[in-house]
């Protein structure tokens, strides 16, 4: 079992900047591929960041591409997001994800419990 705890989220103007951290713990987590994905008000949940254990390599949503930049650090069992450029259209739940193979834009084996991005116009 991985146990997924995020923080960093908060309420910003447009334009602005936000990181969000993702700490994973349990059994094999520093071997796990780790992602993020957001749900928008009234929306479905949608994938917006994945990177790889080793090299870390990454992929991102078209919609962030440029803007959003994620980053983990194996030592310490954790994922970033960092998000500049901020649009109200970014405002959502963003939900941290972890897979013992590869986290999928489909989907994730394991979920954290969500942190509120809320972006102001």
């Amino acid at each position: 079992q991985v146990q997924l705890v995020e923080s960093g989220g908060g309420l910003v103007q447009a334009g602005g900047s936000l990181r969000l951290s993702c700490a994973a713990s349990g059994r094999a987590s520093s071997s796990y591929s780790l992602g993020w994905f957001r749900q928008p008000p009234g929306k479905e949940r949608e994938f917006v960041a994945r990177i790889m254990k080793s090299p870390g390599s990454t992929g991102y949503a078209d919609s962030v591409k440029g803007r959003f930049t994620i980053s983990r650090d194996n030592a310490k069992n954790t994922v970033y997001l960092q998000m500049n450029s901020l649009k109200p259209e970014d405002t959502a739940v963003y939900y941290c994800a972890a897979d013992p193979l590869v986290v999928r834009t489909t989907g994730a084996n394991y979920w954290g419990q969500g942190t509120q991005v809320t972006v102001s116009s």
